[in-house]
């Protein structure tokens, strides 16, 4: 199946002009992050996460799903090349939980370089996802209604940090070491299967409305403009997916249930009482 542009772009809701300009960039940066939400559902479901580009591309944009970051960031960084923007693969090691060894990379993030500079775009951080690009380059700064995130640089390497009250704290660190497909498929087999997981343990989704503060849902846990409520039972969840998180699940490879969402959120209890 070949890319379809126009396919992608009437996902996210894109309606300018696909230049290779860093107002594009931001435009599409914006929509794709407003209406494919990051979610790890099919880890749950014990569904094996596809990464070549047909399987992504049916997943987020046919079937109205999302996903994580190997997903969001390589159709996403598919898009941008099908623009003429120059991209490259890159990998990150996280940070945002604050590990005692350094972790192994498995972050997806792309590179885009406009008129000789390197910007860094990331589609796919759930909650903390960047608002828009960001230079890269040490005290390069934006903000958004994710708050503010700055970029650190220590000898040949960068560190992603987002404000958090008074204080700054790391979301992840990366090099701009070039990434291969079967990087991306071992990172992705890992934290998609490793019994530790955050992926495994926890439903996550995260969905960026232009103006708004993060949409964000943990378990059965709903934020929506900095409230937060306990939804009533997992059939709530189901429906507020959908309602709030816009996902399809009438897709007859990628849809989901009712049933079969409420005995994985059951089993999922069961495996982390």
């Amino acid at each position: 199946m070949a890319f379809r542009r126009q396919d992608y772009f009437a996902r996210i809701g894109f309606t300018g002009e696909p230049l290779p300009t860093l107002a594009t960039l931001n435009a599409l940066h914006q929509c794709h992050t407003a209406t494919i939400p990051f979610e790890n559902l099919d880890v749950l479901l014990g569904r094996e996460i596809l990464l070549d580009d047909d399987a992504i591309f049916t997943k987020l944009v046919e079937a109205g799903r999302g996903g994580y970051c190997f997903e969001q960031n390589a159709l996403f960084t598919r898009a941008l090349a099908e623009c003429g923007f120059a991209v490259e693969a890159l990998a990150a090691r996280v940070l945002i939980a604050g590990p005692n060894d350094m972790p192994p990379r498995t972050h997806r993030l792309v590179q885009v370089t406009l008129d000789g500079a390197p910007w860094i775009a990331d589609v796919g951080f759930g909650g903390a996802t960047l608002s828009a690009p960001i230079p890269l380059q040490h005290g390069a700064e934006i903000t958004g209604p994710e708050g503010r995130f700055r970029i650190e640089s220590q000898q040949s390497e960068f560190l992603l940090m987002k404000e958090e009250g008074d204080d700054w704290h790391a979301l992840y660190r990366f090099d701009q070491a070039r990434q291969y497909p079967g990087d991306y498929l071992m990172a992705n087999h890992f934290i998609a299967h490793w019994p530790d997981s955050h992926f495994r343990h926890h439903l996550l989704a995260a969905l960026h409305p232009p103006g708004e503060t993060p949409r964000k849902l943990l378990n059965n846990q709903l934020t929506v403009n900095g409230e937060r409520r306990t939804l009533a039972d997992d059939s709530a969840v189901y429906d507020c997916l959908q309602t709030d998180f816009g996902m399809r699940f009438n897709h007859p490879t990628h849809g989901v249930t009712r049933d079969d969402f409420c005995a994985m959120m059951a089993q999922l209890r069961r495996d982390n009482p």
